[in-house]
C-alpha cells in the first residue's frame, strides 16, 4: 500500500518516542527513570478539575464554535492584559487542541510551497516537521558557541526573499534559555526590515527562575504586535497537558484563516476542556507559583549534580523545566567497544545499561547535548543522576 511522500518524510517526535519507550519498559517490569517527558508531574489543580465536572453536569458536551468559545477567548485576552498590559480582542484569538495544534494550523495558512521559516537552534522538535508539512523549508540558524543562542548577524544572513517568518521560543524548549529584551528587540528590527512574521511561542512564560524576566514579544511595540502571532496554552502552566487546549493570538486575517482550516480538521477543541481552561485562566493563580517554586528547587539540584559529572557541562536554564547538558566531552569514549560519537549513541546505551531515558540533542539540532526534564520527584532525580554518573564511569 502506498504512503504519501509527505507522510514518509515526517520524523516521529523524539520526545514522545523516548517517553513512550520508557513507559513501555516500565510496564514490562524495568525500573526505568525517564527524563524525557515534557509535562509537569503535578495534578491539575483541584478547582480546574471541579470546573470540568461541573461542565459535564450542566451538559456542556455539545459542539462549540470551531475556533473556541467566546468565554475562553475573552479569558485569554484578559490574562494577556493583566500579565503583560497588551490588549487583544476575541476575534484575534483561536483556541485549538493544544499549542502544537495552533502552530500546525499557523504554518498551514502562512506558508506556500518553497517558502522559508527561520528556526533558531536548538529548537523544539515539532517546529521542523510542521514547517515541512506545510511545504515550506526550515532554515536552521545554529549558535557558533555554547551560548545556545545564535548571533543576530547569522540570523539576518539566513533571510532571503523566500523567508516568511521567524520563530522565537522563550523560555526555550529544550535549553531553558530566556531571551533578553535587547535580543528580542533586535529580532523585531529584522522582522520590520525584511517584512517578516514573528511566531512567538511563549508556552513556558510562567516558569521563570532566578532574576530572569520574561518579555512577551507583542509588548515590544505596536508595529511588532501587528506582525506577531503569539502561541500559548494551559498545558505547562496549569499541568493540563492531556486537556489539549492551546491558542494563537495575532492579526485577524491570519486567525480567521486558521479557524477556517480548523473547522475542516478537528472542528472545535473539547468543550469540557475549554470550560476548565476558562477557570484556569480566571481563577486562583497560587498553584502556578507553587509549581514554579518546586521546579526551581529541582532545577538547582539537577544543575549542581550535572556539572559534577565528568565530561559534562550544563548552562543554568532560566525557564521551562529542562536541563540541556553538553556531553561533547564524552564523545570518543567507548562503551563495550562502541564509540560514543553522538547524542543518540549516548542515549541508547544509557537506557540499555542503567535504565535512564534522556532525549538526544540531535532531535533539537544540537548533537552534543541531551535534554533532561526535571518533572520528577527529588528522589527520582537523585537516583537518575547517580545512574548517569555510574554509566559515565564505565566509559573508557
Amino acid at each position: 500500500m502506498r504512503i504519501s511522500s509527505r507522510a514518509r518524510n515526517i520524523s516521529p517526535s523524539a520526545t514522545l518516542s523516548v517517553d513512550a519507550l520508557a513507559k513501555s519498559m516500565i510496564k514490562a517490569g524495568h525500573n526505568v527513570i525517564g527524563f524525557g517527558a515534557g509535562e509537569p508531574d503535578f495534578d491539575t489543580p483541584q478547582h480546574i478539575r471541579e470546573a470540568a465536572v461541573a461542565a459535564l453536569d450542566r451538559g456542556y458536551t455539545r459542539y462549540t464554535p470551531a475556533g473556541g468559545t467566546l468565554e475562553l477567548k475573552e479569558a485569554v485576552c484578559a490574562r494577556l492584559e493583566e500579565d503583560y498590559q497588551v490588549k487583544y480582542e476575541p476575534d484575534q484569538v483561536i483556541i485549538s487542541c493544544g499549542a502544537k495544534h495552533s502552530l500546525y494550523n499557523l504554518f498551514q495558512v502562512i506558508c506556500d510551497q518553497g517558502d522559508e521559516v527561520i528556526l533558531m537552534a536548538p529548537y523544539w522538535v515539532s517546529y521542523l516537521e510542521q514547517i515541512k508539512l506545510a511545504g515550506a523549508v526550515p532554515v536552521v540558524v545554529a549558535p557558533r558557541d555554547h551560548t545556545l543562542k545564535p548571533s543576530l548577524e547569522d540570523i539576518e544572513a539566513a533571510i532571503t526573499s523566500r523567508t516568511r517568518a521567524i520563530i522565537v521560543n522563550s523560555p526555550s524548549n529544550p535549553s531553558g534559555i530566556v531571551l533578553d529584551r535587547d535580543f528580542l528587540v533586535a529580532v523585531g528590527e529584522l522582522a520590520l526590515k525584511h517584512d517578516l512574521l514573528v511566531i512567538s511561542d511563549e508556552i513556558y512564560d510562567k516558569l521563570i527562575y532566578g532574576t530572569a524576566k520574561h518579555v512577551s514579544f507583542p509588548t515590544l511595540g505596536d508595529e511588532l504586535k501587528a506582525r506577531t502571532v503569539l502561541i500559548n496554552g494551559v498545558s505547562k502552566t496549569y499541568a493540563m497537558t492531556g486537556w489539549r487546549i492551546g491558542w494563537a493570538v495575532g492579526p485577524v486575517e491570519i486567525i480567521k484563516a486558521m479557524v477556517n482550516l480548523q473547522s475542516h480538521s478537528t472542528s472545535n477543541p473539547t468543550s469540557i476542556a475549554q470550560y476548565a481552561a476558562v477557570v484556569a485562566l480566571t481563577g486562583p493563580q497560587a498553584p502556578v507559583e507553587q509549581m514554579r517554586k518546586e521546579f526551581s528547587r529541582r532545577r538547582d539540584f539537577m544543575l549542581e549534580k550535572l556539572n559534577q559529572l565528568p565530561g559534562v557541562s550544563c548552562q543554568m536554564p532560566e525557564g521551562a523545566f529542562y536541563a540541556f547538558p553538553n556531553i561533547g566531552g564524552l564523545f570518543g569514549k567507548s562503551f563495550n567497544g562502541t564509540v560514543i560519537d553522538s547524542s543518540e549513541t549516548f542515549a541508547k546505551y544509557l537506557l540499555q545499561e542503567v535504565k535512564v531515558a534522556v532525549v538526544p540533542g540531535i532531535a533539537f539540532g544540537a548533537n552534543e547535548y541531551v535534554r533532561l526534564s526535571y518533572c520528577l520527584s527529588m528522589d527520582k532525580l537523585a537516583e537518575g543522576l547517580e545512574r548517569i554518573h555510574q554509566f559515565i564511569l564505565k566509559l573508557t
